[in-house]
């Protein structure tokens, strides 16, 4: 399974191609109307195979990382998935309250991070040591906030409000909250 790092990294690739010809398109188009002050717009069966072509690997872009993307098959198929272990976390007071830290997570295992907030909207955020995250949610008070994982490499993450709850909210941060252990491969952006 791709990891939010290999996903991130590959959809800059194809959203900045995806870009690019959709801005030439626009170009093309500039200089077909203003050529030598004569208006000569693209002839329409060009002009709509060229849309056709952006449509195709627009709608096409989300049929491929469908399955690539690390938390689609846990989001779609939740209801029939059982969680190894639950950790809940409690947010009150612009503070961060974890039952144990570190959270120690098996590899593989399916957990539910679960969180209350008694105050304020703020953030879960999972993060690797070079600040790129790995997945986040919204901590909503008087709502059900429950994020599904499962790790599949070894590394220690830290956990973080994704949230503005204000000016305080900026430092509610938790150092070495998760610890992932047990997998064959470590996180080379996640290793203290």
């Amino acid at each position: 399974m791709a990891d939010s790092v290999a996903v991130l990294d590959t959809l800059k690739l194809v959203y900045t191609i995806y870009a690019l010809i959709a801005i030439s398109l626009i170009g093309w188009f500039a200089i077909r109307i203003t050529q030598n002050g004569q208006s000569k717009a693209p002839k329409p069966p060009i002009f709509y195979t060229y849309i056709g072509i952006l449509v195709v690997i627009g709608t096409g872009l989300h049929f491929l990382t469908y399955h690539t993307v690390p938390w689609v098959p846990i989001d779609l198929n939740r209801a029939n998935l059982k969680a190894h272990k639950v950790y809940n976390i409690t947010y009150k007071d612009h503070k961060i309250i974890l039952e144990e830290k570190p959270m120690i997570v098996e590899c593989g295992k399916k957990v539910i991070f679960e969180a209350v907030s008694e105050d304020l909207t703020y953030g879960f955020g999972i993060f690797r040591q070079n600040h790129s995250m790995v997945a986040q949610m919204q901590v909503v008070p008087g709502s059900r906030n429950d994020l599904m994982w499962e790790f599949h490499k070894n590394g220690t993450y830290y956990i973080r409000s994704t949230e503005y709850s204000g000016p305080k909210g900026a430092q509610m941060i938790v150092q070495d909250a998760i610890k992932v252990i047990g997998c064959s491969q470590n996180d080379p952006y996640a290793m203290k």
